[in-house]
């Protein structure tokens, strides 16, 4: 039976959904429970295949949920963004499951049924994200995103889980309702459309200062982009378990955010419109600010998940300084850096669980001579580190490289400055850890008490997929961008 591109769609969307109801059902039986997850995360991917392969062929891929109002719909289009996303998150909640078997295990955490069941959940509302047809629809699956990943984020129940927990939703909700919901109403009322449009939805002729506010305003609404100053949930979250700060930082949060401003740049304004605003250029200094400072604050942090929350916070900032540069090689190396980015900064969670679980470690300066004991846990870190620093053969290489492009292409040269002297920090915050790790001898204390050996094997396993993912993706990037071409850029 040939499956409709309605049910296509909304399969693709409720399938983590469906699956938690068994996840809950043999929440005391963990192979079967951890079996549901791995089974729903292969048919997302299917699902996501399959529509990636109807979009290739051409065919319209749209369905209507629900109308509130006349031209307010819950309604879902596929487009070459949105499409690239959905594909990245559904392969890597699959890879997440198989680490997070490891990880959980090996850790013995508690309440692990409720973190797949939410985890799930997370991945629905990004699938909504990836999908969504216009910015209502967005908006509802990008706050659900938020309530469902808070109890990940307080899935240890500690007094300081409690508190990151507290600034993760705290921050996350006052942008959306002082900021966000805002400039969506008067987006709504000034145009009498939210629906993601080539060119943007704004007639020629609106005032310039109300769209220099409605970008403002959308540019900190969207506080899932972790743009400066309101970023500090990122680090607060950090107490969650690492399988939670993979989801966050490569899988879902922060993917979504950055989606968001790439999608209101690109659909809501339209990339004339942008270039045209003076305020842009004020965006483009703090997207470059963002970059910097973060990168700055990462070298100075000993605990490895902290120095990799503020990494985040740098990658990010290209993603929007790629929208706010408002050119087509800036939107899409901005584009690519969500996969780029997303494979390499996973994988550099992954090891970073790998190690606590292995070898209870958490700190940086710790970290001498441990890559003997754990070699492919290192070797990935490696590979991982080179993809989000930019160095061949990693694909972070070309996602930085067409940044720069459109850099040139708007006239910003001193972006070209800024983003050489991040990739130059990059180097000294990430390459120390497996420069510690392989180069330094081990502490005589540790020959006595430490037991030696990698992370368990599915943990193993996944971040050495993810690390070869960074390097099969520096081969790819062509087909990759040329699918990217497809978003609409007039």
């Amino acid at each position: 039976m040939t499956m409709t591109t309605e049910l296509l769609i909304s399969l693709t969307i409720l399938t983590p959904v469906l699956a938690v109801p068994g996840i809950l059902l043999f929440g005391n039986k963990q192979n079967l429970r951890e079996a549901v997850s791995l089974i729903a995360a292969a048919a997302l991917t299917w699902l996501s295949v399959n529509l990636f392969q109807q979009l290739q062929a051409g065919t319209v891929l749209a369905v209507q949920w629900w109308e509130l109002l006349p031209g307010l719909t819950i309604a879902f289009h596929v487009e070459p963004l949105g499409m690239m996303f959905a594909l990245i998150a559904s392969s890597l909640w699959f890879v997440t499951v198989v680490y997070a078997i490891g990880y959980m295990r090996g850790h013995n955490e508690q309440n692990q049924t409720r973190f797949y069941a939410c985890f799930a959940v997370a991945i629905a509302a990004v699938m909504g994200v990836a999908l969504a047809e216009n910015l209502f629809t967005l908006f509802v699956f990008y706050e659900v995103l938020s309530l469902c990943t808070y109890p990940l984020v307080t899935h240890a129940g500690t007094d300081k889980a409690k508190h990151g927990g507290r600034v993760y939703l705290g921050i996350l909700l006052s942008t959306s309702i002082a900021f966000f919901l805002p400039a969506m109403i008067i987006t709504w009322m000034q145009s009498g459309t939210l629906s993601f449009t080539a060119g943007g939805v704004f007639e020629e002729g609106t005032s310039v200062v109300l769209l220099s506010v409605l970008l403002v305003l959308f540019a900190f609404g969207v506080g899932k982009a972790a743009l400066m100053p309101f970023h500090r949930w990122l680090p607060s979250a950090m107490v969650a378990p690492t399988p939670v700060s993979a989801l966050l930082h490569a899988v879902a949060v922060v993917k979504a955010g950055v989606f968001t401003v790439l999608k209101v740049v690109v659909f809501i304004f339209g990339i004339d419109a942008v270039q045209s605003l003076p305020v842009t250029q004020w965006l483009i200094y703090l997207a470059c600010a963002s970059i910097l400072l973060a990168s700055l604050v990462a070298m100075r942090q000993d605990n490895i998940k902290a120095r990799l929350a503020y990494s985040t916070i740098s990658q990010l900032g290209y993603i929007t300084l790629g929208a706010f540069l408002a050119s087509a090689n800036g939107v899409l190396g901005s584009a690519l850096h969500i996969a780029m980015h997303a494979a390499g900064k996973i994988t550099l969670f992954f090891c970073a669980g790998a190690i606590y679980v292995a070898a209870h470690k958490t700190l940086v300066s710790e970290l001498d001579g441990l890559g003997r004991k754990m070699p492919y846990t290192f070797a990935a870190f490696t590979i991982a580190a080179l993809s989000i620093i930019g160095l061949p053969p990693t694909g972070g290489t070309w996602s930085k490289w067409t940044l720069m492009l459109g850099a040139v292409d708007s006239d910003q040269l001193f972006v070209l400055a800024v983003l050489a002297l991040s990739s130059l920090l990059n180097i000294v915050y990430l390459l120390e850890l497996p420069a510690r790790a392989f180069l330094r001898a081990a502490p005589a204390s540790e020959n006595d008490h430490h037991h030696g050996g990698e992370a368990p094997w599915p943990s193993l396993l996944a971040l050495c997929v993810t690390a070869l993912s960074c390097i099969v993706l520096f081969f790819t990037a062509g087909p990759i961008m040329q699918f990217l071409q497809g978003i609409s850029l007039t």
